[in-house]
């Protein structure tokens, strides 16, 4: 099984561990994973994921799966959160809930916001 995040693709990265004498020598940096189920309220199914510490902190920032597939940046997704996000995406437009979940990110909405 490959060390990769179901959700945002982040795998292992490579660097140099530096001695005191400041030799380097090549290591690895490995994703800390969880297996995880979450609960889609819109498919009412559980979904297991292998998902990293830095991935379950962002879709708790969000609230549930759901609305942290439909918000976050499509193109720094997965594929299997692609094939997710377009399930979840098609169910919420049969029942005309889309516009409960969707957050509106544009710079325009931000400033109006603030003034």
């Amino acid at each position: 099984m490959t060390r990769k995040c179901d959700l945002l693709n982040v795998r292992p990265m490579s660097g140099n561990k530096v001695s005191h004498s400041n030799r380097k020598s090549k290591r690895r940096f490995l994703p800390n994973l969880c297996e995880l189920s979450f609960r889609s309220d819109t498919l009412g199914v559980d979904v297991n994921l292998r998902v990293s510490a830095s991935t379950l902190r962002t879709v708790n920032k969000f609230g549930n799966i759901d609305n942290f597939l439909v918000n976050y940046r499509f193109n720094k997704m997965s594929d299997l959160a692609k094939k997710l996000r377009t399930k979840i995406k098609k169910k919420l437009i049969s029942q005309n809930k889309l516009q409960e979940i969707e957050i509106n990110n544009s710079k325009k909405a931000k400033k109006a916001n603030k003034a």
